[in-house]
This record gives C-alpha cells, structure tokens and sequence, in this order.
C-alpha cells in the first residue's frame, strides 16, 4: 500500500483550493477520500468541530496563504518548528499540516469504529498554535531527488545481499498494486503543483514501499542478529530520505508560490 499521509492530502487540496484551482466541496471530497469524515476542531472563532469546507473558509478568512507538511519521528522533528505542545502532537501523530500566512497548525486524531471490513473511519483535526520560523529540515525538490535516486540504489544493494528485498505473494501484490496505481494515471497531487514534484511524490512512496516490503518480509535470510541489525540500519536513513522528499512534495506549491 503506498503512504499518502493525511496531512499530505489535507495540504495538497488545500494549496490548491487556496489558489482558486478547485471548489471548496472538490477540496474537502479529495482531503477526506476514504474515510467517512473529517471534522476540524478548535479553529479560532469556532466554539466547536466544524466541517472542512467551513474550515478551509475559516482558514483562507485568517490570512493562511499556504499549508506545508510535517512528518516528524524520534529525534526527527522533520517539518516542525514549535512551540513544544505542537510539536508534541505532532510526533504523537507523525504528521501534521501548518498554516503560511497565520500562526496555525493541525493535528490529525483517528478514530475507527465497526467490524473488519467495514471499518468507519473519522478524523478530528486540532487546531493548535504554531511557531512562525523555518520548518526543519526540509529539502528542496532537487535535493530530496538526488537523495532519493542514491538511498535507493544503496538499499537495493544492502537488501539484496541480506535476501530481504522482498520477495514472495505479498511482494509481488503490492508491487502489482504499485505498478497499476501508477499507470492509471492517479492525480498523486492536487491540482497547481508543479510535474517535478509529482515525480519525487511518486519516487518517495516506491522508495517507501520498498521499506515497508522489506520490514514485513521476516527475517528472510537474514537470521543472524548481526544480518538483522544491518538490515534495520541499512533501512533507517532510508526512511528518513523518503519522508524527507515527501514533505518536499507536499511543501512545494507553497515554495514555488514563494519563489515567484
């Protein structure tokens, strides 16, 4: 299954619907996708939850301009840039979006209810006081390219020698799976992003697939404590290099905006 975090959905047609590109109920129908709903809680002049299309209003009304992701882990505050209790929530969820223009930030919380199967799925955003500084460490989208194109070629190498580069059923469906998202011509970014940032979008979720096949793939041939310590430390900076181009992805309509 490839990664598209909510937040990325949530800045994607946000960006887009605050360029004028979409109507506010195409923004909030893309932004909610799957789930049953999506509410967003604690919104400046809002006594309550309210929906996504008065949400994006209410947000466009305080002056946001641009909405970037953060997709923070341990000791990674990728995205971020405070106060503390945001951050907190934050790395709690391992995304957020944040506000350009008025000093806002949200968190998603997930809540599932029903039998396998038929899983009801609603999300409360909470709006929380940010930092207005410079989000950490995010790359421009020639960087995080670069540093795509060479985490995967590394990895490639390292998991293939341990024999955990994924192979077997699950493997190959997924891979399947990948393959024919991407030749449907999915619109993996809303509308107004530039086609370099598809691209990385699209590079970042191959290369995160791949972590993922390889971390559920066992212990493969890869028995030996030692084998498995190389794996995990071969797929860390990996990782790391993914969500990093992700938020690049995510973030760059706002950067072009800025730079224009």
């Amino acid at each position: 299954m490839l990664f598209e975090p909510r937040s990325g959905r949530l800045a994607a047609w946000g960006n887009a619907l605050l360029a004028g590109l979409v109507s506010p109920d195409e923004a909030a129908m893309s932004i909610v996708g799957e789930d049953a709903v999506h509410r967003v809680e604690g919104l400046p002049g809002e006594s309550g939850p309210v929906g996504l299309t008065l949400a994006l209003g209410r947000l466009r009304a305080l002056g946001v301009s641009g909405l970037r992701v953060a997709l923070p882990a341990p000791g990674h505050p990728l995205g971020l840039s405070g106060p503390p209790e945001f951050n907190a929530r934050a790395l709690e969820a391992e995304e957020a979006v944040v506000a350009v223009g008025a000093a806002v930030g949200l968190v998603p919380k997930v809540a599932e209810a029903g039998p396998a199967g038929d899983v009801h799925v609603s999300v409360t955003w909470h709006c929380l006081p940010v930092r207005e500084a410079v989000p950490a460490d995010v790359p421009s989208l020639g960087e995080a390219e670069r540093e795509l194109a060479e985490a995967l070629r590394e990895a490639t190498v390292v998991l293939t020698r341990l024999d955990v580069a994924g192979s077997g059923p699950v493997a190959d469906a997924a891979l399947s799976a990948y393959r024919a998202r991407a030749e449907a011509g999915r619109e993996a970014l809303a509308p107004g992003y530039p086609p370099r940032a598809v691209r990385v979008l699209a590079l970042a979720q191959r290369v995160d697939l791949m972590v993922s096949l390889a971390y559920e793939s066992g212990h493969g041939g890869a028995v030996a404590a030692s084998e498995m310590a190389a794996r995990a430390e071969a797929l860390r900076p990996v990782e790391r290099v993914a969500r990093r181009a992700l938020v690049a992805a995510y973030n760059s309509a706002v950067e072009a905006r800025e730079q224009g």
